[in-house]
């Protein structure tokens, strides 16, 4: 860690309200690299010794299993993951790998358990981090078990627009990985940017033309509950 990155760190919400000691307690073994777009940074099933927060770039978390993968979220900065094994001391749940270029810091599993247990600021800032991550989960949870195909994409969509403030959005990563992450296929993912044409949806590689986005809310039905990440 050169001295120069601290301050930038020391800004983060995770750090914020903690002590110095602590802080320094944090640091003092950890790393914060910048990696290459497809590098592997954790195995799912390997036990926990790091806690990874993405500072810039995002991280794709992903399964495995019986000859199948999947996409289980995005991480974009500044989040981290995944806090629940690091507590737990437990192996990893998912694997994770760089989608772009990114800038990751990785704390030492043993520090994070030791300021947790003496620093009361840092483990609020624990707490609220790990409820976040379960309430992002039950979100995803509902999207995945309330919804059509066709509604996740349309949702989907409104959510890139909204973050994007414009009605020509890009698709933050590759269409591969929307489809998993949106629990299809990619033959059904372009299936279902088919079925949205008539709701003003017009699709040029990761390029997304909306051109009727109320006839398209209309359909998608946003829900606060669900799509408010903010909540």
């Amino acid at each position: 860690m050169r001295p120069d990155d601290l301050p930038q760190i020391r800004e983060l919400n995770i750090f914020k309200g903690i002590s110095e000691e602590s802080f320094d307690e944090l640091m003092r073994a950890s790393f914060l690299q910048t990696f290459p777009a497809q590098m592997e940074l954790i195995e799912e099933g390997e036990p926990a010794d790091f806690l990874h927060v993405v500072v810039e770039g995002c991280v794709e978390l992903f399964a495995q299993s019986n000859g199948r993968e999947s996409t289980m979220a995005m991480v974009y900065p500044v989040s981290s993951f995944i806090l629940a094994a690091i507590m737990k001391d437990a192996v990893y749940l998912m694997s994770a790998r760089t989608n772009k270029k990114s800038r990751v810091l990785m704390i030492p599993a043993v520090s994070v358990r030791h300021v947790f247990d003496t620093d009361p600021a840092f483990s609020k800032a624990m707490v609220i981090e790990l409820s976040s991550c379960y309430r992002g989960v039950v979100k995803e949870h509902k999207n995945l078990k309330l919804r059509t195909s066709v509604e996740r994409l349309a949702n989907r969509i409104l959510r890139y627009r909204q973050k994007q403030q414009n009605d020509q959005i890009t698709l933050p990563y590759d269409k591969k990985i929307l489809a998993s992450n949106l629990g299809m296929t990619p033959e059904n993912l372009s299936r279902a940017f088919n079925t949205l044409k008539p709701y003003g949806v017009k699709v040029e590689g990761n390029k997304i033309t909306l051109s009727d986005v109320e006839q398209l809310a209309k359909f998608a039905k946003p829900s606060k509950l669900i799509d408010d990440q903010s909540i």
